[in-house]
């Protein structure tokens, strides 16, 4: 993928107002097996932001280990992406 395609995507997503056009934009971009897995990571996310274990993080979600622990990682990243987000969506940020 160039840079110019990456861009367009970051900016389509921008672009999006509603719940509704989210669903109707990722419905054609990702299958629902996407969708769901990043759902999955979103709630992994959170969950890990409670402060919760892994393990129950696992069980709450099904994640596997492996996804909990990437999560994890990205959770305290540099890039922050994750604390951004929930941030947001907390009404902290």
């Amino acid at each position: 993928m160039t840079q110019t395609e990456a861009q367009r995507l970051f900016a389509a997503l921008r672009s999006l107002k509603t719940d509704e056009e989210a669903a109707a934009f990722l419905g054609d971009l990702c299958t629902p097996r996407e969708i769901d897995d990043l759902s999955q990571r979103l709630a992994v996310a959170t969950l890990l932001k409670e402060g919760r274990s892994y393990m129950d993080v696992s069980r709450a979600t099904g994640a596997s280990s492996t996804t909990v622990s990437r999560v994890s990682k990205c959770l305290n990243g540099e890039r922050g992406g994750y604390r951004m987000v929930l941030g947001r969506l907390d009404g902290t940020r």
